[in-house]
């Protein structure tokens, strides 16, 4: 497993932009595929974002495809999202998580590290 900590969340205004953050401990993690999921007060934790190991691969749900986007520097152990053009329904609590899949996946089983998380609140 790896450890890790995400920050960059905060209160924005509708149309505003946020960039989150995370930090993994160990020495493998260029070998995680990596993704960004949110749990919105009373719903299920959903898939928001994923980037294979290299970071040749992304995906995105329907609901954030061309706001968000997702990176990795596996020098320095991180992976951000930047999330442009914030609406009132991405307020969630969002969460980094590792996974041993070869390429990125949106499907919460196959990750075995999850962070904190880190809430993000959009204002209309």
């Amino acid at each position: 497993q790896v450890q890790l900590v995400e920050s960059g969340g905060g209160l924005v205004q509708a149309g505003g932009f946020l960039r989150l953050s995370c930090v993994a401990s160990g020495r493998t993690f260029s070998t995680y595929t990596m993704g960004w999921f949110r749990q919105a007060l009373g719903k299920e934790r959903e898939f928001v974002a994923t980037i294979s190991p290299l970071g040749s691969w992304t995906y995105y749900a329907d609901s954030v495809k061309g706001r968000f986007t997702i990176s990795r520097d596996n020098a320095k152990n991180t992976i951000q999202l930047q999330m442009n053009s914030l609406k009132p329904e991405d307020t969630a609590v969002y969460y980094c998580a590792a996974s041993g899949a070869r390429r990125g996946s949106s499907d919460q089983r196959e990750y075995h590290s999850w962070g904190q998380g880190t809430q993000v609140t959009v204002s209309s």
